[in-house]
């Protein structure tokens, strides 16, 4: 999408005005400046390599999180007793997603087990429909096979094309809010910034001021906006450095146990997936069947609503509202999710913390290829990633927050057709936790409103067939999981 520039941020107005690095680069930097188009994003190896270490920085918690959700669902004998395994699989498949991303979409997107995924495999599907964890990793990988063969059809690049100009602005500007309200809400007694709490009378709350990890979490956003207002390059990334570093040094938490340590091979989870069909009966059909298909579809639109948001936002999105090297973007989460189940790990998909890499000015696969790296280090590193806070991320988060609403200037408010999809795509998309419900509730209401007001054709027919997707999918999630 063609930008004014009155409507860049401030990042990206001095990004902007610093020369390319292709043109001055020989030999290997030159052949990678090339290969990434560096003079074509007017970007440079120090944006890129600060853009993919802000997106680590802002993601690593997942390395620990989802271990430590999905080894309540996941163990031979004991619940915990695969985490060091777990670490290594979510560590490997999130980095050959995200190096998929690099080398063929050359987007700066990570990805990696997506939350709510893995919460809906370990608590929903394992524990409570009591599905060998084994088959649940085959019903991943069925998945992950179909989005192949979908993304080979064109089915999903024809999926993305299909949202309306309003709805990518909207999911831009939801998706801001969801990543701040993740790093604002996070429990405290972990080391969340507990900012907005649980509130038995009014749902949710401020939360306790007095806390230490929510007054880390408030100074770290001083920080950021403080580097960010200076033009500080890299400012969301040292923002984060400098909120843990504080945390450590006043005690609020504890200083890294190590510095490194030797990564356990994933003998138990490894192929697990292949050998979990035997799993499959006659009385576990239905619910595995289930299971699927809603896999299936939340990764689907998870990834959409991603690409489609962060993407507007990278520039990335035309004048028609179209992206270019859409197919190759869904083949890499396609990829990422076959190779996360046979790793043993629950849905991979395209992380919406890309943003924050985005902001920091990374336009090119250079920045996902830095992530992935990273990724692969990390697994050595695990103690200290282990030991910064989730408050620590707060800063970034909600910045990244900011930087994105300023999407919402291009929806036209006077007009209910946008405006109202608009609203309850924003407005759900936090509340909700789901990037695909936000996305849902403003593509039913889309055609619905244009109708309303007589311009039913302007609508097209896969916006329609989409809205319709999406009423079967709340009617099947509402009859199957209650």
């Amino acid at each position: 999408m063609s930008k004014n520039i009155d409507d860049l941020s401030e990042i990206e107005l001095s990004r902007q005005k610093e020369p390319s690095e292709e043109a001055e680069l020989t030999g290997w930097q030159g052949a990678i400046g090339k290969f990434f188009q560096f003079r074509r994003y007017h970007t440079n190896f120090r944006t890129e390599i600060l853009a993919g270490l802000t997106t680590f920085m802002t993601m690593a918690y997942i390395l620990v999180v989802n271990p430590l959700i999905l080894s309540d669902a996941i163990f031979i004998s004991q619940p915990k007793d695969l985490f060091t395994e777990l670490v290594v699989a979510t560590a490997i498949s999130a980095a050959i997603g995200t190096l998929v991303m690099a080398l063929y979409a050359n987007y700066p997107f990570a990805m990696a087990p997506g939350m709510g995924l893995n919460a809906f495999f370990a608590y929903s599907v394992v524990i409570t429909l009591k599905i060998d964890w084994r088959l649940a990793l085959t019903a991943v990988l069925g998945e992950g096979l179909i989005f192949i063969v979908l993304t080979l059809t064109s089915v999903r690049r024809q999926i993305v094309n299909a949202i309306p100009l309003v709805m990518k602005s909207a999911t831009s500007v939801g998706i801001g809010l969801f990543i701040a309200y993740i790093g604002l809400s996070g429990d405290p007694k972990v080391g969340g910034a507990g900012i907005i709490v649980a509130n038995q009378a009014t749902k949710t709350g401020l939360g306790n001021l007095k806390e230490p990890a929510t007054l880390m979490a408030i100074f770290g956003i001083f920080i950021a906006a403080a580097f960010l207002a200076r033009r500080v390059k890299g400012a969301l990334l040292w923002a984060i450095l400098a909120t843990a570093l504080l945390g450590w040094i006043l005690g609020v938490t504890p200083w890294p146990e190590g510095i490194a340590q030797i990564p356990t091979y994933p003998k138990d989870l490894i192929g697990q997936a292949i050998g979990g069909i035997t799993q499959l009966n006659a009385n576990n059909f239905l619910d595995f069947l289930a299971v699927l298909l809603v896999f299936l579809f939340v990764d689907v639109f998870d990834t959409v609503g991603t690409l489609a948001g962060v993407g507007l936002r990278a520039g990335y999105v035309n004048e028609k509202g179209e992206m270019d090297r859409v197919d190759e973007a869904l083949l890499a989460d396609a990829v990422g999710t076959t190779a996360g189940a046979i790793m043993g790990t629950s849905t991979v998909t395209t992380f919406a913390e890309s943003a924050a890499g985005v902001e920091v000015g990374g336009r090119t696969g250079f920045t996902a290829l830095i992530v992935s790296l990273l990724l692969i280090v990390s697994m050595i590193f695990i103690p200290i990633f282990k030991a910064i806070p989730p408050y620590a991320t707060t800063p970034a988060l909600v910045i990244t927050g900011v930087l994105m609403m300023s999407a919402i200037t291009s929806i036209r408010w006077a007009d209910p057709a946008e405006s109202i999809p608009a609203f309850l795509t924003i407005f759900l998309i936090p509340l909700t936790y789901s990037i695909a419900t936000g996305l849902a509730a403003g593509f039913i209401t889309y055609p619905i409103v244009k109708s309303f007001q007589g311009k039913a054709q302007e609508v097209s027919i896969a916006t329609w067939i989409l809205a319709a997707v999406f009423v079967a999918r709340f009617v099947f999630m509402s009859t199957r999981f209650g």
